[in-house]
């Protein structure tokens, strides 16, 4: 049984197992691993993070995705230096606050739309990655046009320059889930 089936598609009986910590003790030290994979760019960096919080949302799940990613948030919350500039309130509060937060609503959004069957191809799998990912940029524009006085420039900021690795890693997360759902279905 792969993780797959076993994290995105089962009932949640159990939802506080050993292998639900673990997994989302995984996660968490994943995207703080992603965050490292930095290119310093103002005001919001370039990371990895992203594609994992993509993965992890269409291989765990919507609700398992989701709380990883806000385990996290919490982490970082707390003060640990799990972000790309750090951790603590202040940095949530920062310009990237919005992306972060919009990272819970991609991991839930990949995990739903997983379960109604966006893993039948590698189009359909990118298809739910790409979807995902317009809530990251969506709270993160909302929120950088606090910091940068309007939604234009906030926008052309904060987006923009994004959208050509942004394409990679969705198409790179897309693959990857959709790949593992692939070997899952040839293992039956």
């Amino acid at each position: 049984m792969t993780l797959l089936r076993t994290a995105a598609t089962r009932p949640q009986s159990n939802p506080l197992s050993w292998t639900t910590v673990a997994m989302v003790l995984v996660g968490t030290l994943l995207l703080a691993a992603s965050a490292r994979i930095e290119i310093p760019f103002w005001p919001v960096p370039f990371t990895m993070q992203t594609f994992v919080v993509l993965a992890l949302g269409m291989v765990y799940g919507p609700v398992l995705g989701a709380a990883t990613v806000l385990a996290y948030l919490g982490q970082g919350l707390m003060g640990l230096p799990v972000f790309a500039g750090g951790g603590g309130p202040g940095y949530l509060a920062g310009p990237t606050g919005g992306y972060l937060l919009g990272m819970v609503a991609a991991a839930w959004i990949a995990g739903q739309l997983v379960l109604r069957g966006w893993l039948a191809n590698p189009i359909l799998a990118v298809a739910a990655a790409a979807t995902a990912n317009i809530a990251v940029f969506a709270l993160g524009v909302a929120w950088l046009s606090v910091w940068m006085g309007g939604i234009e420039s906030a926008f052309i900021a904060g987006v923009l320059p994004f959208l050509p690795a942004e394409g990679l890693k969705v198409l790179a997360a897309g693959l990857a889930a959709w790949a593992l759902h692939w070997a899952d279905q040839r293992g039956r």
